[in-house]
């Protein structure tokens, strides 16, 4: 399996891809700039090459990015949006420049708008965004969200649309992310035997399982439909050892990447959370998993 949690850029691209390895992952997940800053720059050729040595060296796949907290490109204010289409421009542009197989992006808010007016800004804004862009390999995950207020994607008819029209106007393959810890938070009972099952078909049919090629796996400090999105250390929160251990073990997701963002609120915690993960995963797949 692939099990793997997100690492930081600081001092050096290639940082990043040390941190994975040593903590025991083998895919991980990435901010190519500042999260909370609109202007970023391109990293360097010789940092890009770096950084994909390092990654051939320790076998790293997937690498994921995840885009800019600040952007909203289904924001209702005109002047959000065109900021937000540009950082996302970026994004893009970054990503396929690190080499990086998945963008995950949040779809944003529409307050102020309707749900459809929201849908369609979104869209709108990553074709504007991704005009004249060669992709090669890069795919757009849209990650599911815990419907707090106006957000966009907490259901999968939500998200089925945004690709189903997405991909016809924008030319970028388009796919899913989904959050262990939003989709209890928004009401999708992952927690419970009965209602993870439920979930995985509902996901089947409304996305296709096979558009989901990543998953974030964190516990909710919410609980079932609080629509709160604050991520807990695995084990500690309303999902639970078990059922993390049933989500690994089904049949349906084991192929799937799963990247954690849980808390570091003490040293050693991102360590110990991979290696609960490790732990509940089925024994005959978590051998390629290296460790240092």
């Amino acid at each position: 399996m692939r099990l793997g949690i997100h690492t930081s850029i600081a001092g050096a691209l290639e940082n990043a891809a040390h941190e994975a390895y040593k903590l025991g992952a083998n895919t991980f997940q990435i901010f190519s700039s500042s999260p909370r800053q609109w202007k970023a720059s391109v990293p360097s050729v010789p940092g890009i090459a770096a950084f994909q040595r390092a990654r051939e060296k320790y076998e790293l796949a997937p690498l994921v990015i995840h885009d800019n907290y600040l952007i909203n490109l289904a924001s209702a204010h005109e002047n959000v949006r065109a900021l937000s289409v540009e950082a996302f421009r970026g994004e893009l542009t970054r990503a396929i420049a690190i080499g990086a197989d998945y963008l995950v992006a949040h779809p944003g808010n529409y307050k102020g708008a309707t749900v459809e007016q929201g849908i369609l800004s979104f869209i709108e804004g990553v074709a504007q965004a991704a005009a004249g862009l060669k992709f090669e390999k890069l795919m757009l995950l849209v990650e599911n969200t815990v419907g707090a207020g106006a957000q966009l994607g907490s259901r999968f008819e939500e998200l089925h649309v945004i690709r189903e029209y997405g991909a016809k106007m924008t030319g970028l393959p388009i796919g899913f992310c989904l959050d262990t810890c939003h989709l209890l938070a928004s009401g999708y009972d992952v927690a419970t035997p009965e209602g993870l099952k439920k979930t995985v078909a509902e996901a089947d049919r409304l996305l296709g399982l096979d558009h989901v090629p990543v998953m974030h796996a964190n516990d909710s400090k919410g609980t079932l439909s609080s629509h709160i999105d604050r991520h807990a250390n695995i084990g500690e929160g309303y999902i639970g050892l078990e059922g993390f251990r049933r989500i690994l073990a089904h049949p349906r997701l084991r192929s799937k990447a799963f990247i954690l963002e849980t808390p570091v609120d003490q040293p050693g915690d991102d360590r110990r959370n991979l290696d609960t993960l490790k732990s509940l995963c089925p024994k005959s797949r978590t051998t390629t998993i290296k460790s240092s």
